[in-house]
């Protein structure tokens, strides 16, 4: 029976479901590290937001989670006094699957935490969610990305050209990497050390 983690303790982070009051944190994270973002993610050209805006973003989040539609966990450090990112597990169209999705603080970055935290996920999506295989996309110019699948033990399986628009407008094409239930228990991604927990706070086994 699915059982998705609400809250996912790995050895440097906390991932956890979003919540209204983490706006302020959000804020600070994604001002901070905007000029970054702005080079590889779509979303970041909607930036900066109101306060209300941004409660109403976390609101959504955390109803798609409700709803098992996909599940968008905010990146913490351990005390959970700053976020350092945003992460979370996607549906796709094509079958039992899970996305995973990333983005670092830029002041955390070349820290090794992406591949953490996507360990932990690939860990979290075949272990509580019961995936046949997780995916990983990400833009071919972004070597750090790319690394992190590579890291994790994924075979990149094609580039397809001309897939996606840039933040920049440029039409570029898209890796994708995946990893499969059976290739789990021998990659990388199987060691990831992680405690997880229900909408209730139970760990879950």
């Amino acid at each position: 029976m699915q059982k998705p983690a609400y809250r996912i303790e790995t050895e440097r982070t906390v991932l956890r479901c979003w919540e209204p009051r983490d706006a302020p944190l959000l804020a600070a994270a994604v001002e901070a590290s905007l000029d970054h973002l702005q080079g590889w993610m779509p979303w970041a050209a909607g930036e900066p937001k109101s306060l209300d805006e941004r409660v109403a973003l976390l609101r959504s989040f955390r109803a798609a989670f409700d709803k098992d539609e996909e599940y968008i966990y905010g990146i913490f450090n351990r005390d959970e006094s700053a976020v350092i990112g945003g992460t979370g597990l996607h549906r796709r169209d094509d079958g039992n699957c899970l996305e995973i999705g990333y983005w670092i603080h830029v002041d955390y970055i070349n820290r090794g935490l992406a591949t953490e935290i996507s360990g932990a996920l690939t860990k979290a999506a075949f272990a509580n969610h019961g995936v046949d295989w997780v995916e990983i996309r990400c833009d071919p110019n972004n070597v750090r990305s790319a690394s992190v699948p590579r890291k994790l033990g994924y075979t990149h399986e094609a580039t397809l050209r001309k897939r996606r628009t840039t933040p920049q407008g440029k039409v570029e094409g898209t890796m994708i990497w995946s990893l499969f239930a059976e290739e789990f228990p021998d990659s990388p991604a199987a060691q990831a050390k992680i405690r997880a927990f229900d909408a209730l706070g139970r760990e879950i086994e």
